[in-house]
């Protein structure tokens, strides 16, 4: 007697149902993304990844920003032989907040209204999950955008309002090894780093997102007076962080009595919306906070003295 389709086979299944409708405005089911928790960042991925900034096809996450018409967009992509997802376009403004290791996307949903003007990029190793929070977006933006136009049927649209989740996208990426192909200097102005694979073992402890090297990385990507956000659950992983950002000279730790509100804001929605900031809710066990801010870089010797 057969036996009931094996679990693979009914994710490849699930998935397929969703790309062949299109028009699906339902939410994906995370049953069909599941993947394990760990990934080695130092393995050789099939990874798609820009040589440099100004090679990312950011128009491709953010539809409603692309500068590109479409009679160029349409001749650019006869003249590559590629599908139009793959076509270079430019957006009107750029990705300023990155969430590393963004997981199921819980603090992009959870920052796309508090934000609504700024572009926030997920970034995530995992191959299912990824996709999951792809999925995700596509079927929020949908759901919202036939609510606003039921809204405003009646009504002139008005054209200075985002649609909600236009500003929020999810891209595959390494960012242990590739984080500087994506932005340029200064770009951003906050790093999330939620939940970050803790990595007990002394010996798997240069897998952490956080190091000496790494934090010289995020100091690149942000701008003077940008913040590094960061929350775990576990206690060892929290000093480690503390202990690295403390020790780099371009990053001061700052207290939430003194932070903007809209910054006070993002810790709130990091600890709050993230799937395993909810988990250890349930758990009642302790979200350790650490937030470092972007110190303005020394003068070049010679630049005091106006030479």
């Amino acid at each position: 007697m057969k036996g009931p389709p094996k679990k693979k086979q009914k994710r490849e299944d699930y998935r397929s149902a969703r790309v062949d409708g299109e028009n699906d405005t339902s939410l994906p089911s995370k049953k069909f993304y599941r993947q394990r928790a760990h990934a080695n960042p130092f393995a050789d991925k099939d990874l798609n990844y820009p040589t440099c900034p100004k090679e990312m096809n950011w128009g491709a996450l953010y539809p409603f920003y692309a500068e590109s018409t479409n009679e160029d967009y349409n001749n650019d992509t006869e003249r590559a032989g590629k599908d139009p997802d793959s076509t270079q376009q430019q957006i009107r403004k750029n990705v300023e907040v990155a969430d590393i290791g963004c997981g199921f996307g819980g603090l992009l949903f959870g920052l796309a209204p508090v934000l609504p003007d700024t572009l926030i990029v997920g970034m995530e190793i995992r191959t299912s999950v990824a996709e999951f929070v792809q999925e995700k977006i596509k079927a929020m933006r949908s759901q919202a955008s036939s609510s606003q136009q039921a809204s405003t049927s009646e009504e002139k649209p008005d054209s200075n309002v985002t649609p909600t989740y236009q500003n929020i996208a999810c891209l595959r990426a390494n960012t242990m090894k590739f984080l500087p192909n994506f932005f340029t200097k200064s770009q951003l102005h906050s790093i999330f780093l939620c939940f970050p694979d803790p990595h007990f073992k002394a010996r798997k402890h240069k897998a952490r997102i956080v190091s000496t090297q790494l934090n010289s990385e995020y100091a690149y990507a942000l701008r003077p007076g940008g913040i590094v956000y960061t929350i775990t659950d576990v206690e060892d992983l929290h000093q480690w962080m503390v202990a690295h950002f403390d020790g780099h000279e371009s990053f001061v730790r700052v207290q939430e009595d003194d932070m903007e509100e809209r910054e006070k804001m993002c810790v709130k929605v990091m600890s709050e919306e993230t799937e395993e900031g909810k988990k250890v809710e349930r758990n009642g066990g302790l979200k350790l906070v650490a937030c470092f801010r972007r110190l303005e870089d020394p003068p070049w010797p010679g630049e005091e003295a106006g030479t």
